[in-house]
């Protein structure tokens, strides 16, 4: 598991800001300037995030814009602003890298933790201006983040087009707020239906308290699905039910970047590798979501109208369901008709207008944008990339966007060479006003030459050797994707509202 997403995991078991200029030993809640080769600037804002700013004295006239990712709201507030992806780990390998090479580096830590979309973007906004204040204007701005980051990214880009050159967003929510909380939504009810069916008083007890929407304990919420979880695993009949909620959610089937991959056929392995990712899932889905409500101001998330037996039949994971249906003798058909029977929830307009707004993408896109994931991602699924991917294409603006895919499991398990080779990239994109070559041997072959150092990624405590992987990969579609119509503005939409009869929420547009 990668360490930047480490403390993710362990939780689970347009106005500006003002910005007031400081030193780093002014405050120990301040990030820490660590290269004493380049002038670092920290400072705090007007709505308590802080920033960070590193300046080479050889700058080459590059900015790179860096959003971090999602904090559990279980983690405490203040944390540091982070530049490139380690800088809060003390790993300081891309940012020197980096820096040596002509590149300012800047970010900000938003104001708090959780779904911090609203007031992550009018901070990096602001944070450009101090940039521009303090340093000039720079030749060139690209934005780049990884996760909740990513979706931060392709917003700024596709929000404020004047301010950016390109954009890398790494492992992003693409498929935006809606999208995603949505696909949770249909996690949760096809595991609450699927526990109750079980017989066993471990597995339906606790589901019975489960709560969809609108929690009100997200602790006795995870409490409750973690129990039912590990009752599920302990049964074959479990295991295949947990597979059928997993194919509805489209999990991938390989977990530990240090392991390896699931032969195509070995299903019981594919569920277990399933098993563990959803450990995870469970704090996210029934926990973390309370903590989105409460900024939303209501449940923003809805399935009626979805039919379950046609997201199925779209699923990566279909064969995997049936096999172990099959192995268990359970009804896969009955199954499906009980989730399909289960109460519907239904979203509040304010909450869905909020994270409308925090947001969702509509595929209007100005300037070049590479995007990259790995292709057994089991916290934010590889499909997010095909929705956005859609969303693109259907503005037309195709010939702008690039998509990389690293054969790998795990949640932004890139290694550093990965990183700065995709970087490379979409430079050259803006160097030469067309894209380079993208074929994987070719950016196997350039991240290779970054050395054995920046070839490894953190699984846990220990560090693995992580030879190249790019590779030529089609994601599966998102199931029930949320787009907005190209010339849509999320941040002024209205629009319709989902309604509830007849829509089996493959191809809802706002």
């Amino acid at each position: 598991m990668n360490k930047r997403f480490a403390g993710v995991v362990a939780a689970a078991t347009l106005a500006a800001a003002t910005f007031t200029a400081t030193t780093a030993s002014a405050a120990p809640a301040l990030p820490t300037c660590t290269n004493p080769g380049v002038t670092c600037k920290v400072g705090s804002t007007s709505d308590g995030s802080t920033w960070k700013i590193e300046v080479p004295h050889g700058w080459n006239g590059t900015l790179l814009l860096y959003s971090h990712g999602y904090v559990p709201p279980t983690s405490p507030t203040g944390q540091p602003a982070t530049n490139p992806p380690a800088d809060d780990f003390q790993d300081r390998q891309t940012a020197d890298y980096l820096l040596a090479h002509g590149y300012a580096l800047a970010g900000s830590s938003y104001p708090n933790v959780g779904w911090a979309v609203k007031e992550a973007v009018p901070d990096q906004v602001a944070l450009l201006g101090e940039f521009r204040h303090d340093f000039g204007r720079p030749s060139r701005t690209i934005a780049w983040g990884h996760s909740m980051g990513g979706m931060i990214t392709a917003d700024l880009v596709q929000t404020f087009p004047h301010l950016f050159d390109g954009a890398l967003p790494m492992c992003g929510i693409l498929g935006g707020g809606v999208g995603l909380w949505n696909q949770n939504l249909d996690l949760e009810t096809a595991f609450k239906t699927l526990m109750q069916e079980d017989p066993n008083p471990a597995v339906s007890g606790p589901a019975s308290a489960l709560q969809l929407a609108n929690v009100q304990d997200a602790n006795a919420n995870t409490g409750a699905a973690e129990a039912a979880l590990a009752g599920a695993q302990a049964t074959p009949e479990g295991r295949a039910r947990l597979s059928l909620a997993s194919a509805l959610f489209n999990l991938p089937t390989w977990f530990d970047p240090g392991a390896p991959e699931p032969g195509p056929n070995d299903y019981a392995a594919q569920e277990q590798n399933q098993f563990q990712a959803l450990q995870v899932q469970v704090a996210f889905v029934f926990g973390f979501r309370a903590e989105l409500e409460h900024r939303a101001g209501g449940n923003p998330t809805w399935n009626t109208g979805v039919d379950y037996r046609r997201l199925f039949r779209r699923s990566s994971d279909r064969a995997e369901a049936q096999a172990l249906y099959a192995a268990a003798g359970l009804d896969l058909r009955a199954d499906l008709r009980a989730i399909n029977q289960a109460p519907r929830v239904t979203a509040d307009r304010g909450a869905l207008r909020y994270l409308v707004q925090n947001v969702v993408f509509n595929g209007q896109i100005h300037v070049p944008v590479l995007t990259m994931h790995t292709t057994s991602d089991w916290l934010v699924p590889v499909p997010h990339e095909q929705s956005y991917g859609q969303a693109v294409r259907n503005a037309g603006n195709a010939q702008l966007l690039r998509q990389l895919f690293v054969h790998r499991a795990g949640h932004c398990e890139f290694s550093d060479a990965e990183m700065l080779t995709a970087l490379n990239a979409l430079i050259a994109r803006l160097d030469r006003h067309s894209w380079p070559t993208l074929d994987p041997a070719s950016l196997n072959a350039q991240a290779n030459q970054f050395g054995p150092s920046f070839n490894t990624v953190a699984n846990g405590p220990v560090t693995l050797p992580a030879p190249p992987a790019f590779t030529a990969f089609t994601p599966p579609v998102f199931l029930r994707p949320f787009v907005l119509p190209p010339g849509a503005r999320p941040h002024s939409a209205r629009g319709q509202w989902p309604q509830g009869h007849g829509h089996d929420g493959g191809h809802r547009h706002y």
